[in-house]
């Protein structure tokens, strides 16, 4: 699917949001109105696990992560999300509840609509279910593949995985990102992840900064990745069709 051309927000700033730069001028009419532009900070927190949704966000820019809380107080990533998604998929299938938690991984800024409203537009705007859906399949498939990821391949594979993920959403070399959090997205142990990115680094691909990393050479860390990476990249793009 193409882009219909520039669309702005209440305020006359340009919207990014890759879903709602493809549905149909007349759905994108009748959402606009309900559009909240927000700023979204580092670890900002959207969803709670178990809480119920009180908006639904289109991220413009930045970078959100889906993660699962065990019991102990451990943490993993199951899905991103960046400006070619939807926060709030529940809401698409009509549940009022979240099942993970949806923080913010890098800032941004995107669009908020109230959960109630958007649930009420959702039967008017044919265009915007289908890409819903097809987005709800395509996140699905990329939590089947993290998991598999996490399970089967080395640390290093991974580590290269989750920065290529995270630069296609951000598309910037440098992501304000810690080796403290990293470990959390990846459920791994901080030492691990020091170790792997000192290695990365090493080979040139990376560069670690203070509090972020940056690339320094994709093609290299695209073959330091495991084959999860151009899997997800290859399902992105069939269903972008």
């Amino acid at each position: 699917m193409l882009r219909v051309g520039v669309r702005t927000d209440i305020t006359g700033n340009p919207v990014k949001n890759v879903l709602l730069l493809t549905i149909a001028a007349e759905e994108f009419g009748r959402l606009r109105a309900h559009l909240e532009p927000v700023e979204l900070d580092q670890r900002q927190i959207l969803h709670e696990a178990g809480e119920k949704i009180r908006y639904a966000y289109f991220l413009n820019g930045g970078l959100a992560s889906m993660v699962v809380i065990t019991s102990d107080g451990r943490s993993v990533e199951i899905a991103m999300v960046g400006r070619e998604g939807i926060i709030g998929t529940p809401l698409a299938v009509g549940l009022g509840r979240e099942l993970y938690r949806a923080i913010m991984q890098i800032p941004g800024s995107g669009l908020r609509i109230r959960a109630e409203v958007l649930e009420k537009i959702l039967p008017h705007t044919p265009d915007l279910q289908l890409i819903t859906n097809r987005y709800i399949l395509m996140r699905g498939l990329q939590v089947a593949q993290i998991a598999a990821c996490n399970r089967l391949h080395e640390i290093e594979q991974r580590l290269s995985r989750w920065l290529l993920m995270c630069q296609d959403r951000v598309e910037s070399k440098v992501l304000p990102v810690t080796h403290e959090f990293i470990s959390q997205m990846l459920g791994t142990g901080r030492p691990s992840v020091s170790l792997a990115a000192g290695i990365l680094q090493r080979a040139g691909m990376i560069e670690n900064l203070r509090g972020s990393v940056r690339i320094v050479n994709r093609k290299g860390l695209e073959h330091a990745a495991c084959e999860c990476y151009r899997a997800l990249r290859h399902l992105g793009a069939r269903l972008a069709k």
